[in-house]
């Protein structure tokens, strides 16, 4: 298997010495860093990456942080984000929080935390992606099973034996057993256990597990 690819830190300041600061500091980490003087300049360029997160001042020409929060919104753009700041009153700090913002950094910041707090972000968005990825092979899973496979399915999720299974279905306990079979193997489940998490996980199972 390949390796994981580098996280992306997306870094938008006007002051240049922030950026190299902040780029020097990040690099160490081994991270891949890109960084913008204007947040105009962000929203042109930006391109999506499977594990990013955006350090984003607050107070720039033309285009201020929080407004570029606000387009990332509009825009659906769902990547995180730590704000940087010199001054920060009430107000803005708690607009950006309830916006989704992450943290909020005071200028100037421990380099030990501001590694810390980047490395938790891209930490948890490395756990959301593979989450995803995991999410999107089962679904692609469950696409393939037949009408029929997918009632078993359904039934088997929500605790029925092969008996009771055959019964409501009107079909042969041999069938049934055949059916599952296919089913354990088209959602490539070593066991039941492994069956139900797939679905539960996807909330697949959701309405059947709560009859």
């Amino acid at each position: 298997m390949g390796l994981e690819p580098k996280p992306f830190v997306f870094v938008v300041d006007d002051d240049p010495k922030i950026l190299r600061l902040v780029a020097d500091i990040l690099q160490a980490e081994g991270w891949n860093i890109e960084t913008f003087s204007l947040a105009s300049e962000f929203l042109d360029r930006y391109r999506l990456e499977s594990c990013a997160c955006l350090l984003l001042d607050i107070q720039m020409p033309g285009l201020s942080g929080p407004e570029l929060q606000r387009e990332l919104l509009a825009r659906e753009i769902g990547i995180p984000i730590i704000f940087l700041t010199a001054t920060a009153d009430v107000p803005t700090t708690i607009e950006i929080m309830k916006r989704g913002a992450l943290d909020l950094l005071q200028k100037p910041f421990d380099p030990e935390v501001l590694v810390a707090v980047v490395r938790n972000v891209l930490a948890r968005e490395a756990a959301t992606a593979q989450q995803r990825t995991q999410t999107q092979a089962i679904r692609r899973r469950l696409a393939q099973l037949t009408p029929r496979e997918r009632e078993v399915l359904d039934l088997v999720v929500a605790g029925k034996a092969n008996k009771q299974i055959a019964r409501e279905l009107e079909l042969s306990e041999r069938t049934v057993e055949i059916h599952r079979g296919r089913v354990m193997k088209k959602m490539e489940a070593d066991s039941l256990a492994n069956l139900v998490h797939q679905c539960v996980s996807t909330g697949d199972a959701t309405k059947k597990l709560s009859q």
